[in-house]
Parts: C-alpha cells; sequence; structure tokens
C-alpha cells in the first residue's frame, strides 16, 4: 500500500465512509483496509504517514509487528473482535489467532510468530490452527526452503468458511434424515427431525448459493 493509498483511506474516514466504499474506491479488499486501520492506530487515531512509516521500518525489518498493548487503540479494536469471535461460538484461542491472522500486514504467520505475538506454545499454535483449518477460515502453506509451514487467512477464506460450515452442516440433515426414517411414520420424532432437516438443508443450501453469487466481491 502507497503513501497515497493511505492518504486516501484518511480522506475516506475523514468524510464519514464505511470501510467498504473505501475499499471499493481504492480497488482493495475491505479486509485490506480492516488490517490497517486496526495496525495503525484504528479509525479515530489513523495516521496515514505515522502508518506507511512504520509498515516500511517492518518491511525492512523483515519481522511481524510485536504484540499490542491491551490498553492501545490497535490492541482494544484486537481484543474487542476476538470477543465477538469468542460469542459467535469460536474457542478463544482459535479466535486469537484468527484475528491476529487477519489483522496482519499480509495475512501470514508461522507457527513461531503466532506462538511470540500471543505467547502461547507452539503446540496450542497448532491445535488452533488444525481447527481454524478445518472451519475452513485459515489454510496451511508450506515453505519449502525453510521447510516450515506457514498459515495465510486471506479474502477467500471468508467463502470457503460458509462452504465448509454449510457442507458440514448438511451432513447433519442426512444423519438426521436417516434417523428419523428410524421411527414410525406417525412419530412425534420422526416429523421432529424431518422438519428440523428440511429447514437446515434448504437455509444451508440457499447460503452455498449465495457465497457463490457474491465471490466476485472478494476479488
Amino acid at each position: 500500500m502507497t503513501q497515497q493509498d493511505r492518504e486516501r483511506i484518511a480522506a475516506g474516514l475523514a468524510d464519514g465512509l464505511s470501510y467498504g466504499e473505501i475499499a471499493r474506491r481504492l480497488g482493495r479488499p475491505s479486509s485490506t483496509i480492516t488490517r490497517e486501520l486496526a495496525r495503525n492506530g484504528g479509525p479515530g487515531g489513523y495516521r496515514p504517514q505515522q502508518a506507511h512509516q512504520a509498515t516500511t521500518r517492518r518491511a525492512r525489518r523483515g519481522t511481524p509487528a510485536p504484540p499490542r498493548a491491551a490498553g492501545s487503540p490497535g490492541g482494544a479494536m484486537e481484543a474487542e473482535l476476538v470477543e465477538l469471535a469468542v460469542r459467535t461460538g469460536l474457542p478463544r484461542m482459535c479466535a486469537r489467532v484468527h484475528i491476529d491472522l487477519l489483522l496482519s500486514e499480509d495475512g501470514r504467520r508461522t507457527a513461531a510468530e503466532l506462538a511470540h505475538r500471543l505467547q502461547i506454545s507452539p503446540a496450542t499454535v497448532s491445535v488452533a490452527v488444525k481447527f481454524l483449518v478445518e472451519l475452513g477460515f485459515v489454510r496451511r502453506e508450506r515453505d519449502p526452503r525453510r521447510r516450515r509451514d506457514i498459515y495465510v487467512v486471506d479474502d477467500d477464506a471468508w467463502y470457503h468458511s460458509i462452504v465448509t460450515g454449510r457442507r458440514q452442516t448438511l451432513e447433519t440433515v442426512q444423519a438426521s434424515k436417516a434417523a428419523a426414517e428410524t421411527y414410525g411414520q406417525d412419530s412425534p420424532v420422526r416429523q421432529r427431525l424431518t422438519k428440523a432437516a428440511e429447514f437446515l438443508e434448504r437455509v444451508s443450501l440457499d447460503m452455498i448459493e449465495s457465497a457463490d453469487r457474491w465471490r466476485n466481491l472478494l476479488t
């Protein structure tokens, strides 16, 4: 991201534009704007010149930004995002890993970087990432030169997480239908399971169709 891009972000914030509208005007994904602001003071404390200088320094060092203190603007926003993720049902450690990846400069971290930033063990990182990969939130890439895994969250992850979650729900639907068949035609249990299965199936298929229709917004 250039200095000019950051100036345009600041101007968009001053004009009261949404993150999505700012991203559209810059020709970038909304998640890029979210990460940029979260790493550089939040919407109320964003300073384009300081943000550009800080990013340049990090790029020169080739190291991830240090963990943010909870009382700092960026740290407070990160903590709030973690709490939101937890309230949606994500285990806290998985939420911390996911949000840290989401707010990273390029959406990529190694296990060692995650362990250092979050002050957790590599084993804990492994468990959290495995869970996130299964949900479609994160994907794993292999660095052949250093023989290490790199964990990635990108814009397409939102699509994959929706599709993965709905496919898992459809597996539950099939199991519910099979269970319903074991009860008599007039059984209240059969009727209850059948109704639930039909509802979940229709909603899941609608969500997958909607995700396919709007996937282009992530490109």
